[in-house]
């Protein structure tokens, strides 16, 4: 069913295009909508103390042999995915650029304001809401089609030239690049794994129900 989907959903709110400077106010709003989603489950993820994120292991392993910070990495590596924008076609938009700023302040927001749990299941817990929140935060503000995130942009451009549902081209990018991570020396935690094995079925998930809301 939703693991079967291959193309971002259209409806009432979407763009026709991800280079609109002036959206409908309905699209902007769920763009915005998306994105706080989405930024509060990667919050959630880094407060729930049960491993970073695939993206994250890699900057940490990468930093361990370049010499750099973590956070000057993250920058380099996010340059380079965008690089490979070019041959994959894939045009930013005003969500590409309010990705990195909602995103980023609602992780804030977590970290200042919700609690780690002091049992190890209760952070599980966490972590698989946290997956789920940025499944469902990434489906709303990819429906609205005003470009994407440098890693979301990756992955709907090789899923365009693979042609393979969306689930399968996420989880291979992130279970990719968490594996290259940990070879370097990042630190792998059980979150760490669960949002590499169920991001891509939990955006595939978000998608389908947006698609079937707004049908």
């Amino acid at each position: 069913m939703f693991l079967k989907i291959k193309n971002i959903p259209k409806v009432s709110w979407s763009s026709e295009k991800p280079l609109n400077l002036k959206p409908k106010f309905s699209t902007f709003f769920f763009l915005c909508l998306g994105l706080t989603l989405f930024g509060l489950g990667e919050g959630l993820l880094i407060v729930s103390f049960a491993g970073a994120s695939p993206w994250s292991v890699l900057a940490q392993g990468i930093s361990l042999n370049a010499n750099l910070s973590i956070g000057i990495i993250t920058i380099l590596v996010s340059i380079a995915v965008l690089i490979f924008w070019v041959p994959l076609n894939q045009k930013p938009g005003i969500g590409t650029i309010l990705n990195a700023i909602i995103i980023g302040l609602m992780i804030d927001v977590c970290i200042k304001y919700v609690p780690t749990p002091e049992n190890y299941i209760y952070q599980i817990l966490l972590a698989i809401v946290a997956v789920l929140t940025v499944g469902l935060g990434g489906g709303i503000y990819l429906v609205a089609n005003l470009g994407a995130g440098p890693r979301d942009g990756l992955m709907v451009g090789l899923q365009k030239k693979t042609n393979l549902p969306i689930a399968a081209v996420r989880g291979s990018l992130e279970i990719t690049v968490m594996s290259i991570g940990w070879y370097l020396g990042g630190t792998v935690g059980v979150g760490t794994l669960l949002f590499a094995f169920g991001i891509g079925p939990a955006v595939a998930l978000g998608l389908f129900i947006v698609g079937k809301s707004f049908d």
